[in-house]
């Protein structure tokens, strides 16, 4: 499979993502368009994001950070989160166990 073959779907306004299933995980390449957002929430899945390119400000528990190039964030299981593109940006997500509605 290579992700040019995958198609992209517009989860929330302005996040698109190509999503890859295995049987414990979901991988979720994120296409992000500047001042999309991500509402507060909270999910039984963990969640690792990775910011490819860009800037995301990002909220976990009440405590708001920057984060860009490289960066990585460790999103335990129900803990409330949520985010805004300062920036274009490309990022990753990974959660565990795998998320049924994103199929």
């Amino acid at each position: 499979m290579n992700l040019k073959e995958i198609k992209q779907k517009e989860v929330f306004p302005g996040l698109k993502g190509k999503f890859v299933h295995g049987d414990k995980i979901t991988w979720v390449f994120w296409d992000v368009k500047k001042g999309s957002v991500v509402e507060r929430h909270h999910h039984i899945h963990e969640q690792i994001m990775h910011v490819v390119e860009g800037e995301f400000e990002f909220t976990l528990d009440g405590i708001s950070k920057v984060y860009s190039n490289g960066d990585v964030v460790v999103i335990p299981s129900n803990i409330p989160h949520y985010g805004k593109a300062l920036s274009d940006c490309k990022l990753m997500d990974v959660f565990s166990p795998v998320r049924e509605e994103y199929r």
